[in-house]
């Protein structure tokens, strides 16, 4: 599977990850997901990061993941997926990360410096997505913050 990535969006996760160091970053992503078929991702939702240690885990602020979710039910953007960055490290998902896999074949960014790698949480962990960068030249495209 290709996952589409809008050049604003790659721009953003670099920006945000940048930002939070040394903490981890974390957020939603949104667009549209085909599980086995092409995906694109054109809109994030930055969320604070509320883990007890910020440095190193990363948990959504639940406030903003249910308010995307009630809006994506009312017809808004889609959440296709999650991301957070490794301030010290790989753009790799970590044991924890991988402790966490849930199998709702949703996709993660993990953001490391300036490297970006997708992945699916498959429910044993996770596997290596490839991506393709478009550009901003959608109607469609989100630029949700």
């Amino acid at each position: 599977m290709v996952v589409e990535v809008t050049s604003g969006v790659m721009a953003t996760l670099c920006e945000e990850a940048d930002r939070a160091a040394p903490e981890e970053c974390c957020g939603l992503l949104l667009g549209r997901d085909e599980p086995g078929g092409e995906g694109r991702i054109d809109g994030l939702v930055p969320a604070a990061n509320v883990a007890d240690d910020p440095r190193l885990r990363f948990e959504i602020d639940p406030a903003v993941l249910l308010s995307a979710h009630k809006a994506a039910r009312s017809g808004g953007p889609q959440i296709v997926g999650y991301y957070h960055s490794h301030p010290v490290g790989h753009p790799v998902p970590s044991a924890t990360d991988c402790e966490h896999s849930t199998g709702d074949s949703r996709i993660w960014a993990i953001i490391a410096g300036t490297h970006v790698a997708f992945w699916r949480d498959s429910g044993n962990g996770f596997r290596a997505l490839t991506y393709r960068m478009v550009g901003e030249d959608h109607a469609d495209d989100i630029k949700a913050k």
